[in-house]
């Protein structure tokens, strides 16, 4: 995405369209579009023509761009995983590796970010019933390798809203339900998660279209993308006024549930309760 959104800036920069680009580089406009959409691999040699297409001569920032284009094409340590996930979901990963911001509105269970270990294996034996006991290990092992993102010298914000709905909903027994509770109330306490809960009393709210995550990321180029998972696909969102829409959404979720502390609380009385 950040090699794509810089061939994009290149471009644009000298005039060019995309259908000239593509004439190029002896490919499609449309290829080119998904070039710097970060949605295809790149070959050498078009990054190689694409830059003196654009004007860059400069040996430095052509290697730079040329690095950048290797790098793109190193598969990411989840792609040891893909026999176990569904095939929208590695880019996925993928560009939540990248973000340094995370929000989320969850409804159904837990986000995986959050799950403890138990949870996580309740949750994808449900959704992968008839899978074998290594396969389910095996798609817990990813998550818990996405939760250390969480807690990385280096880690991104993360703000998550999360409806009572899925704190009340049962994946697993009695104790394993108490465990997430209370990993919940350690997790909200680290400096860069912000934890809410979407109380049932507060009735309707703007999280009526369901779950879905925002994913913000350090370079000014990248725009951002929303996640929305589907029962068979998945839709990645970077359009600016699809974009809007869900952050207005957030923003009011975010100011109709309680803060931070008070959801803390909320979490005290359900694992009380429990």
């Amino acid at each position: 995405m950040l090699l794509g959104s810089q061939l994009r800036r290149l471009r644009e920069a000298r005039g060019i369209t995309r259908e000239a680009a593509g004439y190029s580089i002896r490919a499609s406009e449309s290829k080119i579009s998904r070039m710097e959409l970060g949605r295809v691999s790149f070959k050498t040699r078009d990054v190689e023509d694409l830059l003196t297409l654009y004007g860059i001569t400069d040996e430095v920032e052509r290697e730079s761009l040329l690095s950048l284009a290797r790098e793109a094409n190193v598969a990411g340590w989840w792609h040891s995983y893909t026999d176990v996930l569904p095939s929208w979901f590695p880019t996925y990963v993928g560009l939540e590796g990248a973000a340094s911001l995370i929000r989320v509105y969850e409804v159904q269970f837990v986000h995986g970010l959050l799950q403890t270990e138990e949870y996580a294996r309740s949750v994808v034996r449900r959704g992968m019933q008839g899978a074998s006991p290594a396969d389910v290990e095996r798609r817990v092992s990813l998550r818990l390798e996405r939760q250390k993102h969480l807690f990385a010298a280096s880690a991104p914000e993360f703000h998550f809203v999360l409806d009572e709905a899925a704190l009340r909903r049962p994946y697993g027994d009695r104790e394993v339900m108490r465990g997430q509770l209370q990993h919940l109330i350690d997790v909200s306490q680290r400096p860069n998660v912000r934890l809410q809960i979407m109380p049932f009393g507060f009735g309707g709210h703007s999280g009526e279209s369901g779950a879905f995550t925002l994913l913000s990321f350090p370079d000014a180029d990248l725009s951002d993308v929303v996640y929305v998972e589907q029962l068979t696909s998945a839709l990645y969102l970077d359009k600016r006024e699809d974009v809007c829409q869900y952050e207005q959404a957030l923003k009011e979720l975010q100011q109709d549930s309680p803060g931070p502390d008070e959801s803390r609380d909320l979490l005290r009385g359900l694992l009380q309760l429990s």
